[in-house]
């Protein structure tokens, strides 16, 4: 008789927590302490038990890794965009993990000048990320940061293009964030607090100065704040801001003149937000003033920012949300979305023939792409929908003429996208709302009940799910699975108010939505509950508790990557990282309605004796936005309640943080990991 593999057991050392005359006990509280040899032996006997456990499926993974991989076209690269002179351009060369970066001046017949070659720089490094690329506006000298842990925390270099020179210029412990001043020596850049992680200060530095003597432009006090750094399209203004998830504040500083001081533009206003672009003599102001929900684009003298002087130039309407605008010499290009859709709106500074770009589809992304050049009639922009790569496309905005300048490729000469239906539906929720559906399958499947559907959502921060497309999810789409994404309130998929009725004391609604969305495809056949998979990560992984805890009986098998499940311990603690500033998001639980709402629905606090789903848990010990303790403490408080013999998982990285592992393809085989995890529960085997 072969001996059944046993899950390793957390010790159990109770931790009382008392607030508001409510006790919890957290019994693994213990193992939030990384530098303890314990913890991290756990976590080695959690990766031990998941090898043994799957140990059959490992020759199956690495034929997934292969399989998704063959369908990359390893020697690829960007679509060149020209700045400042220089053609710029990413591209990979075959079998090298990392991208490399250059530029060509002036022609892209011009020699081919290597700023980065990332798989040189990574050689030694477990992990390896470069980030926050500036360049001068002589072209001469460029910032970059570099993490080898996966915490992000960066480390600021300054290089000399010309020569290849790194000079002695070194910023530890900033965020990777700078920006040029137009003088070609100064520096500024964001830094954050060494404990919470926030970004909260602004420096100036000078190259060949010592980076002790920086000079401190600005300090955010309120610590549910971050700011960043940066220069605006025009190049005039370096431009700080200052936000909040409700509430946003700008200064700017003409970038000719870094000894200046900066000016703040508008100043904070609890619950106002805005985003500010330059062009001309003026500024154009997306904003939510005046109660404009799904906000309202505005325009103001450069030399009169404050509000009183700001005029209207497309109103707030109820059922559009102004996202974003890119401002040419002659046209605004608006992005906007409406019926869960994008829309690109081209507007001629003249006033006449606004038009849209067409769009058919109904499950689609189209977006507006890298346009730093003002003064040119060519806007790019990137389209893709479930069945489409993705293609960037320079469209002519006087002639209407489009060029398809890159279509992503799939190699291994067996994708078609005639293969493949994409379809939008709608779930009714039980309170009435109608959520949409977005999803993906082959031609030949038939709704009996019987296929596999893998159903994923975030729901979180307003941030939208939008059709998209994936060479990968051809492995699932390619065996039989259905792919499915619900774009559920806390998005804001469907303008802002879906945000805002996905958040706070409304959070429920991203569960129920969920929820939902699971019983329609059931319900319509296109699935069954021993077919049903949910998937969701980090804020989409307390998405994935909560499933767990109120509606084990809908899902076959959950996929919870690096998931926020300790809510209660986590949103009390303000020394975490990025804890105080999501008070606007979850509320803040020092507050008792907040707490009492919060502490309903907190994966971890609400874990109960009953049956659960089969779960997949993943983790990166380095993980600076959800902590690896958070889906440890959960899996072992699952492992001592659950009353069923379903798998639990717990994989955890201990080279990466909460981006995973780094390197082109090293995420391929995170991923096939859990494509095998839900090819073992349907059984297939290859």
């Amino acid at each position: 008789m072969i001996e059944k593999i046993q899950p390793p057991v957390a010790t159990i050392i109770p931790t009382t927590f008392e607030k508001f005359d409510d006790t919890r006990i957290d019994n693994y509280f213990w193992l939030n302490d990384r530098e303890n040899p314990e913890v991290i032996d756990y976590l080695n006997k959690e990766n031990q038990y998941y090898q043994d456990m799957t140990a059959s499926q490992t020759g199956f993974q690495k034929e997934l890794f292969e399989e998704m991989k063959g369908r990359i076209k390893e020697d690829d690269e960007s679509v060149p965009y020209l700045y400042n002179g220089y053609y710029y351009i990413t591209r990979f060369e075959t079998g090298k993990g990392y991208p490399i970066y250059s530029r060509k001046k002036g022609s892209l017949d011009a020699a081919e000048e290597i700023m980065f070659d990332c798989n040189a720089l990574a050689e030694g490094h477990k992990y390896f990320k470069l980030s926050g690329l500036s360049i001068s506006i002589d072209n001469q000298y460029a910032t970059y940061a570099l993490d080898l842990v996966g915490r992000r925390i960066y480390t600021l270099h300054v290089k000399n293009l010309f020569t290849g020179e790194i000079l002695k210029d070194t910023i530890e412990n900033a965020t990777g964030n700078s920006t040029w001043a137009n003088d070609n020596s100064t520096i500024f850049y964001t830094r954050q607090d060494e404990k919470t992680l926030r970004s909260d200060k602004v420096f100036k530095h000078k190259v060949g100065t010592e980076t002790a003597t920086d000079e401190l432009v600005y300090f955010e006090k309120d610590d549910t704040f971050n700011v960043g750094v940066g220069k605006e399209k025009s190049r005039k203004y370096i431009l700080i801001s200052s936000s909040s998830t409700l509430t946003t504040e700008f200064r700017t500083l003409p970038a000719d003149i870094p000894e200046g001081k900066f000016k703040v533009f508008q100043k904070r206003k609890r619950g106002h937000e805005y985003s500010i672009s330059h062009y001309g003599d003026s500024f154009y102001i997306v904003t939510n003033k005046d109660e404009a929900t799904n906000f309202k684009l505005m325009k103001t003298p450069e030399i009169a920012t404050t509000m009183e002087n700001w005029e209207e130039v497309i109103m707030h309407r109820e059922d559009v949300l102004l996202e974003d605008i890119d401002i040419f010499k002659d046209y605004l290009v608006v992005s906007e979305r409406t019926n869960g859709l994008n829309r690109i709106r081209i507007m001629p500074w003249s006033g006449e023939g606004e038009y849209f770009l067409p769009f058919e589809s109904q499950t689609y992304t189209a977006y507006t792409s890298t346009n730093v050049d003002f003064d040119t009639d060519i806007l790019r922009y990137g389209y893709q929908s479930m069945a489409t790569p993705s293609s960037v496309i320079d469209f002519n905005m006087k002639t209407k003429e489009k060029v398809v300048l890159k279509e992503q490729e799939v190699l291994g000469g067996k994708f078609d996208k005639n293969n493949y239906i994409e379809e939008r539906v709608w779930a009714t929720t039980q309170d009435g709302t109608k959520v949409p559906i977005s999803m993906v399958y082959r031609k030949d499947m038939e709704k009996n009940g019987e296929n596999p559907l893998l159903l994923y959502a975030y729901g979180s921060y307003g941030h939208s799910m939008d059709a998209y497309f994936s060479t990968t999810r051809l492995s699932l789409l390619d065996r039989g699975f259905i792919y499915a994404i619900a774009h559920i309130r806390g998005g804001e998929d469907l303008g802002r108010q879906w945000y805002d009725d996905g958040k706070l004391l409304k959070k429920k609604n991203t569960f129920t939505d969920f929820i939902d969305c699971s019983k329609y495809v059931i319900m319509h056949k296109y699935t069954s509950s021993a077919h049903l998979y949910a998937e969701g990560g980090s804020a989409g992984g307390l998405l994935m508790g909560v499933l767990a805890n109120e509606a084990p009986e809908l899902y076959n098998g959950i996929i919870a990557q690096v998931p926020f499940v300790d809510v209660m311990t986590t949103m009390l603690d303000d020394t975490i990282p990025l804890t105080t500033g999501e008070y606007d998001e979850w509320g803040n639980p020092n507050k008792k309605k907040y707490y009492n709402y919060m502490r309903s629905y907190s994966p971890y606090d609400n874990v109960k004796e009953q049956n659960y789903p089969n779960m997949y848990v993943s983790t990166g010990l380095h993980d600076s936005q959800v902590q690896y303790w958070e889906p440890a403490k959960w899996v072992a408080k699952l492992r001592t309640m659950k009353t069923n013999d379903t798998v639990l998982y717990l994989d955890t990285n201990m080279d990466a943080g909460h981006g995973g592992a780094s390197g082109r393809f090293e995420a391929l085989k995170e991923l096939a990991k859990e494509f095998t995890f839900l090819f073992d529960l349907e059984s297939i085997t290859k």
